[in-house]
């Protein structure tokens, strides 16, 4: 009885007719990142700047504003730290930002995962 039902089991596995390939369509975008809303000494506002979490979650706002479904890939180039003044009572202190940080982006190819009926 056991080796009918794995017998059976095998013969479903090998079968199947499944595809398990995804196609992507792929999109780098360079963009910069806010100032910190807060002045700082300036080796403590570039630090607030270039924070990995920082990095992430504008990583992924750049790629959510090419629309549904765009999703971080990678990020390739993490950019300068771009330093200015804040001035008035605060002289001396800095507020900092990325500037020019790329970012690939992907989302699936429309068709490519059977979302068209009758067509493989």
């Amino acid at each position: 009885m056991k080796i009918k039902v794995i017998s059976l089991f095998a013969l479903l596995v090998l079968g199947s007719n499944t595809v398990l390939a995804t196609e992507y369509i792929y999109r780098d975008l360079m963009a910069n990142t806010l100032s910190s809303p807060s002045c700082a000494p300036e080796v403590e506002a570039i630090a607030q700047a270039v924070k990995p979490y920082n990095l992430k979650n504008y990583s992924k706002r750049f790629c959510q504003t090419q629309g549904y479904g765009w999703h971080v890939e990678a990020i390739k180039d993490n950019g300068n730290a771009i330093c200015r003044d804040c001035g008035g009572v605060n002289l001396g202190k800095k507020q900092c930002h990325l500037e020019d940080v790329v970012v690939t982006c992907k989302r699936i190819k429309p068709g490519s995962v059977g979302m068209l009926p009758g067509k493989s």
